[in-house]
């Protein structure tokens, strides 16, 4: 006979909280993104390489793909896709200031003359 119990499970039983589980993302579907992320990150650096000429269109491409990869890692790596929508909302509200402040800054500098 077995006397081992899950106390965690007890746990949780005892203080109301119910465990809510949630299909979690195979190791192939963490490969895909990470190879997502390694070709961004690839267009990314590819930037350097631009003419001068087109220097606010590669500060445009690089704050989106700097969006994209963010939203990638926050969802899929921090695996916020699966947990409360408080957590998700403080990660866009930190999001949104850091590019607030990043455009006030490139602003003072008079990047955009």
């Amino acid at each position: 006979m077995d006397t081992s119990t899950d106390h965690s499970a007890e746990a949780a039983n005892a203080s109301g909280h119910h465990a809510e589980g949630h299909d979690h993302p195979t190791d192939m579907t963490f490969i895909k993104v990470a190879i997502i992320l390694a070709i961004i990150t690839a267009l990314e650096t590819s930037t350097y390489w631009w003419p001068e000429s087109i220097h606010t269109l590669s500060m445009t491409v690089l704050i989106l793909l700097m969006l994209v990869k963010f939203f990638m890692i926050l969802l899929w790596f921090m695996h916020l896709k699966f947990d409360s929508k408080i957590f998700s909302l403080m990660f866009y509200i930190g999001l949104v200031l850091a590019v607030g402040c990043y455009m006030v800054a490139l602003l003072t500098f008079r990047f955009f003359g």
